[in-house]
Parts: C-alpha cells; sequence; structure tokens
C-alpha cells in the first residue's frame, strides 16, 4: 500500500502545503481511497497520476472546512472528467445537507450515483481489496481516524483445498484464479473460497485532528503505519496557552513509542513552520521533537510525495 499527501498544512493553506487530503492506495497502485477533501485537493490531484475514475470512496473525519471545503468541486470535477461508477462519502451526518445543497445550488449534475454513509455509525466499510474501520477521537468537534486494512492481499490458489474439494486441475483453477466464478458438478465455486493470502495483511490508521493520541492504544496495534497530525511543537504550545483540541509531535511521538508503531508519519502542521530550518519555528522543529521520543522510522509529509511501505515493513519515499 502507498500513501500519497495532497495536503499536510492545517486550518490554511500556505505557498508550500495545502490543507488536509491524503490519498491511500492499494498495492496494485491503482484504486486509490481519498481521507479529507480540503479546499484545492482537486487541483493537488493535477500533480499526481491518480484518476478520479479509480477513486473507490472518500472518508471525511470532521466537519472543519480544512478538511471538506473541497467537496463540491471535486465531485463537480469528477463528473466532467467522466466518472460512471457510483461513489461513496463517508462523513459526519451534519455534512450531508451541506453538499447536498451546495450541489443543488450551483446546478451541479453528477453522472454517477453519490452514496452518503454517515461516519457515526459506520461499523465496517469494504471494497474488493481494503475494509475499513472507525475510531473515535477527541477535538473541538466530533473527530474520527480510519483505519485500513488490506483483504485477502496477493492472493494464491489454495491447492490443497481445492484437492481436498476434489476439483480436478484444468481451466477451473485458472478461472478461480483469475478471480471467476465457475460451475462444477452442478454448484458455483466461489473464487473467494479457493483463494488465500500470500502475505500479511497492511493496516494502516489515517487521524483526523486529535488531543488525546492514546484514543488509538487499541487499533494501533499491530499497525504498519499511523498518519497523525503534530499541529504545533511543545514550545509553540505553551505559549499558546490552549491545544485548541490538537497534539503536539511530542505528545503524538511518545504515544508511537509506547504502541510499537514501526511507522509514524505526522502532518497538519500549523503554518507558522517555515520550511527553512534558518528560520524559527521551523518544521525542523517538529522533526527534532519527534525524534526526541520516536525510534521507529519517522515521516514527515509532504504535499505531493507518495510513500510506499515495502516488503521490508517500513515507509519510505519514493
Amino acid at each position: 500500500m502507498d500513501l500519497q499527501f495532497l495536503g499536510t498544512s492545517s486550518g490554511v493553506p500556505t505557498k508550500a502545503r495545502n490543507v488536509s487530503a491524503t490519498a491511500v492506495i492499494e498495492a496494485s497502485g491503482k484504486s486509490w481511497y481519498l481521507v479529507d477533501c480540503g479546499e484545492g485537493t482537486q487541483h493537488q490531484l493535477l500533480h499526481t497520476p491518480l484518476s478520479m475514475r479509480d477513486l473507490r470512496g472518500i472518508f471525511i473525519t470532521h466537519v472543519h472546512g480544512d478538511h471538506c471545503y473541497g467537496l463540491p468541486g471535486l465531485l463537480a470535477s469528477a463528473g466532467m472528467s467522466g466518472r460512471s461508477e457510483p461513489l461513496e462519502l463517508i462523513m459526519p451526518l451534519a455534512l450531508h445537507e451541506w453538499l447536498r445543497l451546495s450541489l443543488a445550488v450551483s446546478q451541479t449534475y453528477l453522472p454517477f450515483e453519490l452514496h452518503l454513509l454517515a461516519v457515526e455509525t459506520l461499523q465496517d466499510w469494504r471494497s474488493a481489496q481494503v475494509a475499513v474501520t472507525t475510531v473515535e477521537l477527541s477535538h473541538r468537534v466530533p473527530s474520527y481516524g480510519f483505519v485500513f486494512t488490506e483483504i485477502n492481499p496477493e492472493p494464491r490458489l489454495d491447492t490443497e483445498r481445492l484437492q481436498a474439494d476434489g476439483i480436478p486441475r484444468g481451466p477451473l483453477w485458472g478461472d478461480l484464479a483469475h478471480g471467476r466464478q465457475v460451475e462444477h458438478e452442478g454448484r458455483v465455486l466461489d473464487t473467494l473460497t479457493y483463494l488465500k493470502a500470500s502475505r500479511a495483511a497492511r493496516r494502516i490508521v489515517v487521524c483526523g485532528d486529535n488531543d488525546s493520541p492514546a484514543l488509538l492504544a487499541e487499533v494501533a496495534k499491530g499497525a504498519d503505519v499511523l498518519v497523525h497530525e503534530a499541529t504545533f511543537t511543545e514550545p509553540v504550545l505553551q505559549r499558546s496557552q490552549s491545544n485548541f483540541g490538537h497534539s503536539t509531535a511530542a505528545a503524538v511521538a511518545q504515544f508511537a513509542e509506547a504502541a510499537g508503531v514501526p511507522n509514524l508519519v505526522l502532518t497538519h502542521f500549523s503554518a507558522r513552520y517555515q520550511d527553512n530550518p534558518q528560520r524559527s519555528p521551523s518544521i525542523d522543529d517538529v522533526r527534532q521533537e519527534a525524534l526526541a521520543h520516536y525510534s521507529g522510522q519517522l515521516t514527515l509529509a509532504r504535499d505531493l510525495q507518495r510513500y510506499h511501505l515495502g516488503k521490508d515493513g517500513l515507509l519510505a519515499a519514493v
């Protein structure tokens, strides 16, 4: 699985960073999922190979505008680009009527079905390749994280089961290997019954705004990657005297270290953090604060950068 960050700034964009949006990309490199859709997300997509036709689902973590204001434009452009497949959009119930009204008053016609699902009641969402569950977080408004888990990764034929069930070698095995249902001796054989994963499923947790990383204790167990906001560093937080419902790099790093998460990705940085390390505060302050508490693979997300979770279990820029 890959991650590509379309926006890594908090609250407002900067010249180098757009507001929140993250693409989770299947191992095949084609189908993908969008977590949050801040204003300008569709512009960011123009700088990537990601296609709106291959988008399998949109997930919005909470109602704040830097996480959802890009939705009407993105959906309109998806329709104009020729998308015809239905699209499911999982987001807070409070945003459903807002989105419907935005599309209606702008007379935006979508040539595909848009299915709106409430994140508050989501139990287990699935595509053919990925299962998604939620975790409730702590912010000024209700906020959620999404846990992406591969389904049956890199499947191969379960030859022992095929032989035990008396399925003869030959074309039937080939059809099942290619995901096609077949009929044998009057019964239909489901391909999923005879395919099994050839490696362990990967799990990526992508969080919305959250001031209490400890809420992730259960979903962090066995997770390969944790993507979490680090809006502030401790010195900035002490001066402001309020976290505004956000986390510091130190707090997230301490949690990830204790939880044994092998890959930690920090994002959603306050616009005050400059890219130039000679200016203060700088994004390097965030890195150094996190490194003081975390010994795993640390990544500070960059806009438009794509990261690949390799066979060695480490996330690396590609």
